[in-house]
């Protein structure tokens, strides 16, 4: 008799658009592993990013606003939960696979730094050789958890995980090898941008930063006029644009895509790098920059769960544990090496 697995995977291949990858036709993982007999390989993928240590810091971890004190602010892990949940949506209306989509969803920001892009900005300035969140989250999953084992994932989703960036580039790379080498891939990082567009500004909405009139006209126009509606619009558009090629390309209509850049580049413009978020995130490259100097001479100190390769690299090494820091974490550390403690008289 079929193992569950087994059963699942002969669904897929019933159910699945033709342009959709299956767990049987996988190209597999760097280490072989035997399958198991109740998930197929890419709910295994999943569940490993979920317990992995990367994905419970990433809730103690900056989206725009450093450590925010409101309940309702996003953070790292409700930004990925959010992708998650529209990459799944258009998965689901696509028939292509979910639980790949969903793998790549839930890993693709482990590499981001505490501080968000402020973080990421002064790694990649003061760290040889540079440095960028998703090639940190791909070296997460393949090195950095279990102690220098990584999570021996799947190619691909780590494929997905290390081309879901696209920064002030195109939505939909012209350039197929810019591309995830899988259309599941290619959603997250049409759903990333989705979702995060529409939680940043009503985040920002919700810090007073920018008011509601301030949104450009022809984003209120075509994407409607709250965040359930923006997010809808470009769902459905992402969706019946896709489905209108049979799957042979992701596809947003003109007026839709337009519409996103113009509201993306309004973000950053009035919100990313607004003289508000600005300043806070210059306090924040400080502390980054202070505490990678402070451990380039104090290696030793560095926390034990961060393993060290075969050939012994300092700057490597601080890197990974900077960039694993939490917002909480690098300020009680900043605060303990380099401000006044309080004495305590018993």
């Amino acid at each position: 008799m079929p193992t569950i697995r087994e059963q699942a995977e002969e669904l897929e291949a019933k159910y699945l658009h033709p342009a959709a990858c299956l767990n049987s036709r996988s190209k597999g993982r760097a280490a072989h592993e035997d399958e198991g007999e109740i998930r197929t390989g890419f709910q295994r993928d999943r569940d490993r990013i979920i317990h992995s240590k990367a994905f419970r810091r990433l809730k103690h971890k900056t989206q725009v606003f450093l450590a925010p004190q409101g309940d309702h602010y996003r953070t790292r892990l409700t930004h990925v939960l959010e992708v998650a949940q529209i990459a799944r949506t258009v998965a689901r209306a696509l028939r292509l696979n979910e639980d790949l989509t969903e793998a790549i969803a839930l890993g693709h920001d482990l590499g981001h730094t505490p501080f968000g892009h402020a973080g990421e900005t002064v790694l990649r300035r003061i760290h040889p050789g540079g440095f960028d969140h998703f090639k940190q989250s791909l070296r997460v999953v393949d090195f950095l958890e279990r102690n220098g084992q990584g999570l021996n994932l799947t190619y691909e989703v780590r494929n997905g995980i290390v081309k879901h960036s696209k920064g002030k580039g195109l939505i939909i790379p012209a350039k197929k090898t810019e591309r995830a080498a899988t259309l599941e891939g290619q959603v997250v990082r049409v759903s990333d941008l989705i979702a995060y567009v529409n939680h940043d500004l009503d985040d920002a909405l919700r810090a007073e930063v920018i008011r509601e009139s301030d949104i450009p006209r022809i984003a209120v126009k075509c994407l409607g006029t709250t965040h359930a509606k923006r997010i809808d619009a470009m769902v459905k558009d992402l969706i019946y644009s896709t489905l209108r090629t049979d799957l042979t390309a992701l596809q947003m209509s003109d007026d839709l895509s337009e519409a996103t850049y113009v509201l993306r580049d309004f973000l950053y413009a009035r919100v990313y790098e607004s003289p508000v978020i600005l300043r806070e995130f210059r306090k924040a490259q400080k502390i980054l920059e202070d505490l990678y100097t402070y451990y380039l001479e104090h290696s030793e100190e560095i926390a034990g769960d961060i393993p060290s390769e075969k050939k012994l690299n300092k700057n490597r090494m601080v890197c990974d544990f900077i960039a694993g820091m939490t917002d909480s974490f690098a300020l009680m550390t900043y605060e303990k090496l380099f401000l006044p403690q309080q004495w305590t008289v018993l």
